[in-house]
């Protein structure tokens, strides 16, 4: 029999900044793993000081708490070899005993994206990320140096290669580090969720470990940061491609496994969520870490008796409880009667606060005031668009009293063609479906629904509207979503041309009508809040077109 080793992937919600507090969880999760009889302890990406630090890895104090951090963990590092994820300035690893920041603090720090290991007590070296990711929500080429060469150390008799997150994506990256002699492979990851990546994740790995013959672990961070969410879901990857172990997704926690004889011994095997369920959960995630993170205890927004307001309730109760979240009916003349009804319906079944604040005495108040410089002109958009702002303002002033954060309720088709009034249904603090086509929004609905009726049918059943004038329907001015959100990720997700969208079977009118709505809606995308990122190409950092631009596809 070869040499032995137990791991454990440490499955932790880091908290951006907040580097004594990640030094806390990791030196918690030390203790217990000594405990445990664990050998190797493995943190993941940045785990010191969260993931993405951004801008912050700009500032000589973060680098300063930086030198007391990696202090702290080496210190603890007795009788336990423990890797994690960090920032490393150039040049402070020469003194390995004690690790001291030193000289590194003048002028602009050069920056690694670094894996640390620690063990009896001192540095013992570090591994620095050679592929650094810049596209999509990645933008690390900005702060950091790619680092040159594998590393694999020696822990308890067994030859440990070490990569992080993107590193394992690069097969000349894998392989030379298999080359270098080692015996497995663990990688510290900071993936970010979206729509299928969980499966992509295993895939790709079991490629990467069946191609070099070389077993590989894999930990990934946990957690809501900003619009960016990570999922978890560790696992151990065998040389001929298999699972050996995999990690709850959306979960905090560990994974532990051994290694011995060539290969991952059989271990925990949590099952994967669903589609459906891998959505719900990360919006769930995305809610809930916002608000714990920013320090909002509370949450309003404007129920409509719509699918996609109904939705959004139901996400919000989940990730912050009933008692913290307050629903406001805001009916005016075009609001029809079950729509109060469905409200009123979900609120008691959900248990959370409801309120009913009629707008037409606002509205009125409004158009009188305006009628002077509106005479002479048709009635449109504008009208529409004040009943839109009269609930907005109301929603703020109650978020200004309570201290309650206003959640926004529209989609991402919505937000892509430009359906959505500025400082009305977009005033707000946190977009909870901002990422979401509207045809995975009825999808989560009938998952939200699933066991019992918690939105009411009628909602998931009727046509959809806005509610803005007479007999409105979304279809009047839009085609049938699947039709439209098909289009639009073609278009937005993929960078289709028109003319290849058309080429994909939709009709030429549709698609130019598609393409100029998104294009001249931009302005309004850069003003929205911030919001969960769920698929490939959300609205936010990765995706960043000028909004004075005269370029058309």
């Amino acid at each position: 029999m070869t040499h032995g080793l137990s791991m454990r992937l440490l499955q932790m919600n880091a908290r951006v900044g907040d580097l004594a507090g990640n030094v806390d969880q990791i030196i918690a999760a030390v203790e217990q793993a000594k405990s445990d009889g664990i050998q190797l302890l493995v943190a993941p990406e940045l785990a010191i000081t969260g993931y993405p630090p951004e801008d912050l890895l700009l500032r000589p104090a973060l680098l300063k708490q930086l030198d007391h951090a990696v202090s702290r963990l080496a210190t603890a590092a007795q009788g336990i070899t423990l890797i994690a994820g960090g920032p490393e300035p150039l040049g402070v690893c020469a003194e390995r005993s004690p690790w001291r920041l030193g000289s590194a603090t003048s002028g602009p720090p050069v920056l690694f994206n670094s894996a640390w290991i620690f063990q009896d007590g001192v540095v013992k070296t570090t591994y620095q990320k050679q592929a650094l990711p810049n596209y999509q929500v990645f933008d690390e080429r900005r702060y950091f140096e790619p680092g040159s060469g594998p590393c694999v150390e020696t822990i308890a008799g067994v030859r440990v290669g070490i990569l992080v997150c993107e590193d394992v994506w690069v097969p000349e990256i894998v392989a030379a580090t298999r080359a270098a002699g080692a015996d497995v492979i663990v990688v510290l990851n900071a993936s970010p969720f979206a729509e299928q990546k969980i499966t992509e994740r295993l895939a790709h790995v079991a490629h990467r470990a069946e191609a070099n013959g070389c077993a590989i672990a894999y930990v990934n961070l946990l957690g809501g940061q900003d619009e960016l969410i990570f999922d978890g879901g560790s696992f151990a990857i065998n040389p001929d491609g298999r699972c050996a172990a995999q990690a709850a997704c959306f979960e905090p926690g560990h994974l532990d496994v051994l290694w011995a004889d060539g290969c991952f011994q059989p271990g925990q095997q949590m099952p994967l969520p669903s589609a459906d369920a891998a959505l719900y959960a990360a919006l769930v995630m995305g809610v809930r870490d916002y608000f714990a993170k920013t320090g909002f205890s509370r949450a309003v927004l404007g129920l409509s008796g719509g699918i996609d307001s109904a939705l959004t309730l139901a996400i919000a109760v989940d990730a912050l409880g009933a008692d913290r979240v307050h629903a406001v009916m805001m009916p005016y003349r075009y609001t029809a009667d079950i729509s109060q009804a469905d409200a009123k319906a979900q609120a008691a079944t959900l248990g959370c606060e409801f309120s009913v604040v009629p707008i037409e005495p606002m509205v009125d108040t409004f158009l009188g005031t305006l009628q002077p410089f509106f005479a002479g002109h048709p009635v449109d958009t504008t009208e529409e668009n004040l009943q839109s702002r009269c609930r907005g303002v109301l929603l703020m002033a109650l978020s200004n009293k309570t201290g309650a954060l206003v959640l926004t309720t529209g989609n991402k088709s919505e937000m892509a063609v430009g359906y959505a009034t500025l400082y009305g249904d977009m005033a707000g603090g946190f977009a909870v479906l901002k990422d979401v086509w509207k045809t995975r929004v009825y999808e989560l609905a009938r998952y939200v629904n699933r066991e019992q009726e918690i939105i009411p049918d009628r909602v998931i059943t009727r046509p959809p509207s806005a509610e803005l004038a007479p007999g409105q329907e979304d279809a009047d001015s839009l085609p049938p979503y699947d039709q439209l959100d098909a289009m639009l990720a073609l278009y937005i997700e993929e960078d289709r041309s028109p003319e290849e969208i058309v080429a994909a079977g939709f009709a030429a009118d549709d698609v130019k009508r598609m393409c100029r709505l998104v294009d001249i809606s931009e302005y309004k995308r850069r003003q929205s809040a911030i919001g969960t990122r769920v698929t490939v190409r959300g609205f936010g950092r990765d995706r960043r077109y000028p909004i004075a631009n005269r370029f058309r596809f």
